[in-house]
């Protein structure tokens, strides 16, 4: 009975070590399982289901480090541009590293005219397959607006005052209805196999700089909040877009700065970011992407929010090593979820290697750092 009853409690000992193995491994290769995130706070109560998840994944991502991105990455870049010969799906980041960036920025500038292309004559047909093709693949879209001035005709650029004439009760306010509405249309029509594709919008961006018809000095801090938040309201409530996470970027800040200035407030917001642009100056650079993001991280760490390096770049790349001695010693610990490098236009204007550029080994050598994450290493997080 002694022999017996020991074999039973060493029986029973190894099949509760057996189980608790069994355990162990099933949430320890789930990395995105519901017992560790939780359903999270967005602006969009009825948000897509697409659309929570990707918000997931970028918090993870974060956690592993930061999702390389580029505007305009497979709309053109060096000597071509998507249609015009071939409608293969290329990019100069993939004919460089082999890989794709994980982040596609797109920009809808001229969408609101009904026009067949977009301000960098992009056609919208050809954007959204471009989209429709970077989320098959696991991709992650961001859009920007560089919206015309509803008031002169100008472009985004054109600083005459227009906000106050477009928030209710303004004189171009049905004017700015109507565009709404075509950005609407626009974002509900991306989908695949009819579910929406998730996409993270970017209004309004670099508030905080002049050379906007939205920016510091051409409206009030007042009139901007007002603003945003009636396109939210407008794009969600009126138009049942339920496929956003709405991303807020100020420009560096100057000493005098402040981040929350223009801040439409938590229940506006999804993600928080800045744009700051290396402008020859690698030292200035490197202390104002550090400081900045720290009090990116810290805001929205505070507020429960996602935070980005919503855009960044060194025009044409002249700093030897700019990738592995400038941008990545910057970023490494900051805890963002990814960094949008700018597009690649033409020689003189572009922010990504191409082959046969200067920095085409130092980008390489960046792509093999730990927290760099391009997509083929984000389609290993599931979600």
């Amino acid at each position: 009975m002694i022999f017996f009853f020991k074999y039973k409690i060493k029986n029973h000992f190894f099949k509760t070590l057996g189980l608790l193995i069994v355990l162990i491994n099933i949430y320890s290769c789930d990395p995105i399982s519901k017992h560790k995130f939780k359903k999270p706070t967005v602006v969009n109560k009825s948000a897509s289901t697409s659309t929570i998840k990707l918000h997931k994944k970028l918090s993870l991502i974060s956690k592993n480090g930061f999702a390389i991105g580029h505007q305009d990455a497979t709309s053109y870049g060096l000597g071509w541009r998507y249609g015009d010969n071939s409608r293969i799906i290329k990019s100069d980041v993939n004919e460089v590293v082999g890989d794709f960036p994980a982040v596609y920025g797109f920009d809808i500038g001229r969408i609101e005219h009904s026009y067949d292309k977009n301000l960098d004559a992009v056609p919208f047909n050809d954007m959204k397959k471009l989209i429709i093709d970077a989320y098959k693949n696991d991709g992650i879209i961001t859009v920007s607006w560089h919206v015309d001035n509803p008031v002169s005709g100008g472009d985004s650029w054109d600083s005459t005052p227009a906000v106050s004439e477009i928030i209710k009760e303004g004189t171009h306010r049905d004017k700015y209805e109507l565009w709404i509405s075509r950005v609407a249309t626009f974002f509900k029509s991306l989908e695949v196999n009819g579910e929406l594709i998730p996409i993270i919008f970017r209004p309004f961006h670099e508030m905080n700089g002049s050379w906007f018809w939205w920016g510091a000095g051409n409206c009030s801090s007042e009139d901007y909040i007002q603003l945003w938040r009636e396109t939210v309201v407008q794009l969600r409530d009126k138009h049942n877009v339920h496929n956003l996470l709405y991303a807020y970027s100020p420009n560096k800040l100057n000493p005098n700065d402040d981040y929350m200035r223009y801040y439409p407030g938590d229940e506006f917001v999804d993600i928080l970011g800045i744009d700051i642009y290396d402008f020859n100056n690698s030292d200035d650079y490197m202390k104002s992407v550090v400081h900045d993001l720290k009090l990116v991280k810290k805001i929205a760490t505070e507020k429960g929010k996602l935070f980005a390096f919503t855009e960044t770049g060194l025009e044409k790349i002249p700093t030897k090593e700019w990738f592995t001695k400038v941008l990545y010693p910057s970023i490494e610990n900051s805890g963002i979820s990814w960094v949008l490098i700018w597009r690649n236009h033409v020689e003189t204007h572009h922010y990504m290697p191409y082959k046969g550029h200067s920095s085409e080994s130092d980008f390489k050598a960046f792509k093999e750092l730990p927290k760099t994450l391009f997509l083929k290493d984000v389609k290993k997080i599931k979600n």
